[in-house]
């Protein structure tokens, strides 16, 4: 395989490009222009809510494709590309018996807002570095003016240890992602990152050897499966480090700005024979 012939970019966005501030680096956005003058495109794919990425992203946002909310829409320019929706009418089947569970929040993910029943001023905070458009309502059940990607759930213990094993039979109808220490997230059985990028690489007529991937967890890894070149960050969940073909240094020490430098070297020198 030729490092050269690279002309897509996919990359996850917490624990990956951004920083443990939630910051992305004035580097990226400097390797960014880098890649769109080879014309290589470059996409968003995070479980985060496509206007919290826009903001992360602010100023190259029309540039770039986003896949938000773990694969449930894909949107180019502010068009939607691809999206899968959770029928209304399953909504309260799901949200019922969550709310048993002590100690989680529960985040129902629409495509116009967020909504939220919980008045915890603490997680709302926490809440708010994922969510840019959000709505406190009474009753999660009640919303019905809206198209809703995913069912994200916080638990401050451990998503993975804590609720995952008590809600894991809904993967016989649905797509439970652990999506970080403390999210989890219940979308539908299509809705996940990798269909999406395969989605997108048949519109672009881009083949996988020709995709290159970044992520840290559990719903990276349908896109590790899109791409030759599969990089797991040094600080990702040991399951995407065994599904990555490669290993980059961690996002704090911006390991997906490295990969990428070393890209356009590549094709610099390629061009020069």
């Amino acid at each position: 395989m030729k490092l050269s012939q690279v002309k897509l970019v996919v990359s996850d966005m917490d624990g990956t490009l951004l920083n443990n501030q939630g910051e992305v680096s004035q580097n990226f956005f400097n390797i960014f222009e880098a890649l769109k003058k080879e014309n290589i495109h470059f996409v968003a794919a995070s479980g985060r809510q496509y206007f919290s990425i826009t903001d992360k992203l602010n100023g190259i946002a029309n540039d770039i494709t986003i896949i938000a909310e773990n694969g449930a829409i894909t949107k180019q320019q502010g068009k939607d590309l691809l999206l899968i929706k959770i029928p209304k009418e399953e909504i309260k089947d799901l949200i019922l018996p969550l709310r048993s569970f002590d100690d989680i929040e529960i985040v129902l993910c629409g495509k116009k807002s967020a909504y939220i029943e919980t008045k915890n001023e603490s997680f709302i905070n926490f809440f708010k570095e994922f969510y840019t458009k959000y709505k406190q309502v009474e009753d999660l059940t009640a919303i019905d003016n809206d198209d809703f990607l995913k069912i994200a759930v916080y638990c401050k213990h451990g998503s993975e240890e804590q609720l995952y094993p008590h809600i894991k039979h809904l993967e016989a109808d649905y797509k439970v992602k652990v999506s970080g220490q403390v999210w989890l997230d219940i979308s539908h059985q299509n809705a996940n990152k990798g269909f999406a990028l395969s989605q997108l690489q048949k519109n672009l007529g881009i083949t996988t050897e020709e995709t290159m991937v970044f992520g840290d967890y559990n719903n990276d890894l349908e896109m590790m499966e899109r791409s030759y070149y599969s990089y797991a960050m040094e600080n990702a969940h040991p399951n995407v480090k065994k599904a990555a073909r490669f290993i980059t240094k961690s996002n704090n020490e911006a390991g997906v700005e490295m990969v990428l430098a070393s890209l356009l070297e590549k094709i610099k020198l390629y061009k020069q024979g």
